[in-house]
């Protein structure tokens, strides 16, 4: 699939991607990319960001494919829940974070958890890092193998966004382009 084939969602996370961010870098790149935009970044509701996802699924008049960063993954994932899964193509998970951990920062994150552990039924994959403060790299593994996700060592990279040096992250954008262009069209129920 090519990306001008694809409604492309990024879904940032907790306090939104910001200008130096991979995922804000990629919606100016990507003609057929647009971020789902949240009332309130810095207090996140999970009612409220699920269902703003959900609206832009539904809203997507081509084949979906989801970017999502850090609280994004979390979710993307509970969206599909109200939006379905047939629109969807595929999704691209960075960083997902260990919600159910108590000690996750700040604690209304935790409201998010835990993540639906049910098998995805199209192509995902998970890049994570083995030094994420935010959520075990076991974590991300246990995740991948309950949804089916192709999941991709970052190795000791932080949190995959601007403050650990991944503004530009150029080795995602080729991670990401060749896991796009891997897709098919998601094919109709019935």
């Amino acid at each position: 699939m090519k990306a001008s084939e694809a409604d492309i969602l990024i879904i940032p996370g907790y306090t939104n991607s910001g200008p130096d961010h991979w995922q804000t870098r990629w919606e100016s790149k990507l003609a057929s990319a647009r971020r789902v935009e949240q009332a309130e970044w810095s207090k996140p509701v999970r009612e409220d960001w699920v269902q703003r996802v959900a609206e832009e699924i539904a809203a997507a008049t081509k084949p979906v494919v989801l970017v999502a960063h850090s609280l994004g993954v979390t979710t993307a994932i509970h969206a599909l829940e109200q939006a379905g899964t047939g629109k969807i193509a595929g999704a691209f998970f960075v960083a997902p974070p260990d919600v159910a951990n108590a000690e996750i920062r700040p604690k209304h994150l935790m409201t998010f958890g835990p993540y639906p552990r049910n098998r995805l039924p199209f192509p995902s994959l998970i890049v994570a890092s083995r030094n994420d403060p935010f959520g075990s790299y076991e974590h991300a593994e246990a995740i991948a193998d309950a949804w089916g996700s192709l999941l991709v060592d970052a190795g000791e990279s932080g949190h995959l966004n601007s403050e650990s040096g991944h503004g530009p992250w150029p080795e995602g954008s080729m991670v990401f382009a060749r896991f796009l262009s891997q897709l098919k069209p998601p094919q109709p129920v019935g």
